[in-house]
């Protein structure tokens, strides 16, 4: 962009917020400062009512804790994420926007007070200019999800999300210390390679130093994939070269077809025992960067070790959606939600 034209962005941007300013600054009369992923200190409404999410994994978060009437703009759409909407049919009235870079005057014209963001210094400098109180909440760890949990609890203030943090996290620690009880005494010898399969066209795979690598650790796993990062393209050469005994494909990954690619995949261990599965999928998807991580531990290690693990994936997703989303699943639901399809059509 040229700086003329920065200049005339800058001051027309300048000239929305001050229009919206009264309504925000009213509603955000009382502050009080929280620190956020990134290490930041921001001044957040005491009460905050109309939130942007702008990181498609943390709109579940705030829905877990029941902030979902909160959220007035959002980057998740119903095609992409059925059952948040099927949970959460509120979700339905906030404004769309089709990229997590936002148009900081539609987020002006919406009177946000609130603003989620993934880590990104574009995104947050957007928000900055606006004038719009914003947490950067990206995690990639089981750690970081705790913290995020507690965050999102702490930015809505309520005793309801306050509550449900605790028990999720509290749950979450159990949960994940008794998988580990089990898997932390197998030799490595006994630990399946797994792969990760985010998409099969474009072949893309999850590496090290993610959340998918720590729940592949924790269920028993060994990450074949040795690049670091998510959503790392690479060729169906390297796949067959790492040679995973598992492969464990998104739930939007697309058709497997083992005669695609050369039929390449016919020579890999995972493809000749059977063992390519495909991820469960709820309010988001279950393998990737939110609350059902707590599911995704236990159904990863049912299926790396069922020697290890019987687990009653049923009543574990009833209980979970009960608790967290007061939602009664159905026998029907169970069975779309572990194959990773959407919720049935009424």
């Amino acid at each position: 962009m040229k700086d003329r034209d920065l200049g005339r962005w800058m001051a027309r941007l300048a000239a929305v917020a001050l229009m919206a300013g009264t309504a925000i600054h009213s509603a955000a009369a009382e502050t009080r400062t929280l620190q956020d992923r990134l290490g930041h200190q921001v001044a957040i409404p005491t009460a905050p009512q109309r939130i942007a999410d702008l990181w498609f994994a943390h709109n579940e978060m705030v829905v877990m804790l029941g902030g979902a009437d909160r959220i007035k703009v959002t980057v998740v759409k119903p095609r992409a994420q059925p059952w948040m909407f099927h949970l959460a049919p509120v979700l339905k009235q906030a404004v769309e926007l089709d990229n997590v870079v936002p148009n900081a005057e539609t987020l002006l014209a919406a009177h946000v007070d609130l603003a989620f963001y993934p880590s990104s210094d574009k995104v947050g400098a957007i928000l900055q200019q606006a004038n719009i109180p914003a947490l950067a909440m990206q995690f990639e760890t089981f750690d970081g999800l705790r913290e995020s949990v507690r965050l999102t609890a702490a930015a809505l203030n309520t005793d309801t999300a306050r509550d449900l943090a605790s028990r999720y996290i509290a749950e979450l620690d159990e949960r994940i210390g008794q998988i580990r009880a089990l898997t932390d005494k197998l030799p490595a010898g006994q630990r399946p390679r797994v792969l990760h399969v985010l998409s099969l066209h474009p072949l893309k795979v999850d590496g090290r130093g993610t959340m998918i690598d720590e729940w592949i650790a924790t269920a028993g796993g060994t990450n074949v994939a040795t690049i670091a990062g998510v959503q790392k393209p690479v060729t169906i050469e390297q796949v067959a070269a790492w040679n995973p005994d598992v492969i464990i494909l998104g739930g939007s990954a697309g058709r497997f077809d083992p005669d695609a690619d050369g039929g390449l995949w016919h020579g890999i261990a995972a493809v000749q025992k059977g063992r390519v599965l495909r991820n469960p999928a709820g309010v988001f998807p279950w393998d990737r960067y939110g609350p059902e991580g707590l599911l995704q531990a236990s159904w990863a290690a049912e299926q790396l070790h069922p020697e290890l693990f019987a687990d009653d994936m049923k009543t574990r997703i009833t209980a979970f959606y009960r608790t967290y989303f007061h939602y009664a699943v159905t026998d029907d639901d169970v069975t779309r939600i572990l194959t990773a399809q959407p919720p049935a059509t009424p």
